[in-house]
């Protein structure tokens, strides 16, 4: 009988040893998790940082053709025609 007891107390101290290895390993996986949703919430900020700094980069290198820069300058032409021609598009629908 003594073999067998022993044999239960190994068999349950391993068991316990499983669960507290799948505790930890539940509240790692946890930890990892909110540590992921976070460095994907900074991703998606820094994305959008970038896409509005683009804008303003564009806006700054039109402004900058405007007031006498030769480098954009044929950015600034190509930019106004398209507005005028956006422009001429809603004259023309609005007289349909």
């Amino acid at each position: 009988m003594s073999v067998i007891a022993e044999i239960i107390d190994t068999l349950e101290n391993k068991v316990g040893k499983l669960i507290l290895k799948l505790k930890n390993l539940e509240k790692n996986n946890q930890d990892l998790t909110i540590e992921l949703k976070k460095s994907a919430q900074i991703i998606q900020n820094q994305s959008q940082e970038i896409e509005a700094l683009k804008a303003q980069y564009e806006t700054l290198k039109i402004a900058n053709s405007l007031l006498g820069s030769d480098e954009n300058k044929r950015d600034t032409k190509l930019k106004i025609n398209s507005l005028i021609r956006e422009i001429d598009y809603c004259i023309a629908q609005l007289s349909d």
